[in-house]
């Protein structure tokens, strides 16, 4: 017996220690990807993309792609919703061949570097090629959701119940803090362009690539770390349309898991159009220059590590599913504030940054956790694309809200104070759900406190 007792807790030790290091692998990809989304997204390319598109406009402000009359101005809120859309057929078909097959690391491989890819060749993006600059943009976010959808699938695989609130929250730190230092050296760059020989576009065009260059190379190591796993249900290849919807039938299974991504997709497009649109914001309405922007995402992402971290933390006193309420409630405190931010006043737009960074990381990596408890046992990757499709990929309504708004406004003021309805009616929706009995419908242990 004291034989089998050693075996066994070696045996333990070993497990804990493969599980640590396929941890350690998995924060770091969220380390390589969250640059995208700071960098580019966020920063960079929107007021980048419609200087271009405003280049390449007529005399009335309009661009005319395929004949289609669109404002210059509402050019790269189009572009983010059009990428949804290539999105949302990608991830039901890439999410079942992941559960299919049992080999979700090769293909998170390939969705890694197609948008790695895309976002380096940002740096050809110049004079009034707005066209390229739509078409690298669908593609490298397109790519971002599957990939995203496929690292969020290994969260069930990698922690028991207990630990996912603190990794989920770890990921989304280490995204931030990668993020914050990136802008640091994209900040001087910037600023100091002149003394590197540059033009200001050129500096631009060089962050932008530099973006891809980082997600390509630190994908290698959770690339390395992370492992596949067996499929737990053979399945037949189905189109797109049909895997969707075979997705969709299986989940009215669990009517709560479906209440609760309902709840995430509002709020959450909320969350991400202000990520997106928040540079655009600054700069076209509030007459913000760019240094100032990207001093702001940089207090947002410093802050944003601090937050994830102090949100999990809450979560372990008082429960995921209120920390994420009250989450909600500072999101829209955050944004009825910013319509009335005066234009040409950094300060004031410093103080909504910070305000931001201190619920954005939290809200999303509580979110995350809290679903991979409603995921039933060998469908995660199916489900992640479901919930990518409300993180990412249902994330069209809010851009286009906020592109519609100021197309028949002319106002980014009325455009940002639109999406207060997004974090009103998540709210709601969320506090509806009974998380605990979604959990165990769902067929896995519940948490002592979720």
């Amino acid at each position: 017996m004291g034989t089998d007792t050693v075996r066994t807790g070696a045996e333990d030790a070993d497990g804990s220690a493969a599980r640590r290091r396929e941890q350690r692998g998995w924060y770091v990809y969220d380390w390589a990807c969250s640059v995208y989304s700071t960098s580019v997204l966020t920063v960079f390319l929107g007021p980048y993309l419609t200087s271009v598109a405003k280049s390449a406009a007529d005399t009335d402000g309009f661009l005319h792609p395929l004949g289609i009359p669109v404002r210059a101005g509402s050019f790269f809120a189009y572009a983010v919703s059009l990428s949804v859309i290539v999105a949302i057929v990608a991830m039901p078909l890439v999410g079942a061949a992941a559960d299919r097959t049992g080999r979700k690391k090769p293909l998170l491989a390939a969705a890694a570097y197609l948008g790695a890819a895309a976002t380096a060749g940002m740096f050809f993006l110049s004079g009034d090629r707005y066209l390229l600059g739509g078409a690298l943009l669908i593609v490298a976010n397109a790519a971002q959701s599957v990939a995203m959808m496929l690292y969020n699938s290994y969260l069930p695989q990698i922690a028991p119940p207990e630990e996912r609130d603190a990794v989920s929250s770890r990921g989304w730190a280490f995204g931030y803090a990668a993020g914050a230092l990136v802008l640091v050296g994209d900040l001087v760059l910037y600023l100091a362009h002149e003394s590197f020989g540059l033009a200001e576009g050129e500096a631009v065009r060089i962050c932008l690539a530099s973006a891809g260059l980082w997600w390509g190379a630190f994908a290698v190591i959770p690339l390395r770390r992370l492992r596949d796993r067996p499929a737990a249900r053979p399945a037949p290849a189905l189109s797109g349309r049909r895997q969707l919807a075979a997705t969709l039938r299986d989940m009215r299974r669990h009517p709560l898991t479906l209440a609760f991504l309902l709840a995430y997709l509002v709020y959450n497009d909320g969350i991400q159009t202000v990520i997106t649109q928040a540079s655009v914001y600054g700069s076209e309405e509030l007459g913000l220059g760019q240094s100032t922007l990207i001093g702001a995402v940089l207090l947002v992402q410093v802050l944003a590590v601090a937050g994830a971290l102090l949100l999990g933390r809450l979560a372990r006193r008082y429960g995921a599913q209120r920390t994420v309420l009250g989450s909600l409630v500072a999101w829209t405190v955050i944004l009825a504030t910013g319509y009335f931010l005066p234009a040409g006043a950094p300060v004031w737009f410093f103080a909504l940054a910070a305000g931001i960074g201190l619920v954005l990381g939290g809200s999303q990596a509580l979110s995350r956790s809290l679903f991979s408890h409603l995921v039933p046992p060998g469908k995660e990757a199916e489900y992640f694309s479901a919930y990518e499709l409300s993180d990412r990929g249902m994330s069209w309504l809010g851009p286009l809200v906020f592109g519609l708004t100021y197309q028949l406004t002319g106002s980014y003021r009325d455009a940002i104070i639109s999406l207060v309805a997004f974090f009103v009616l998540g709210f709601l929706l969320l506090a509806r759900v009974p998380l605990r009995r979604a959990i165990g419908d769902a067929g896995n242990p519940v948490p002592e406190r979720i």
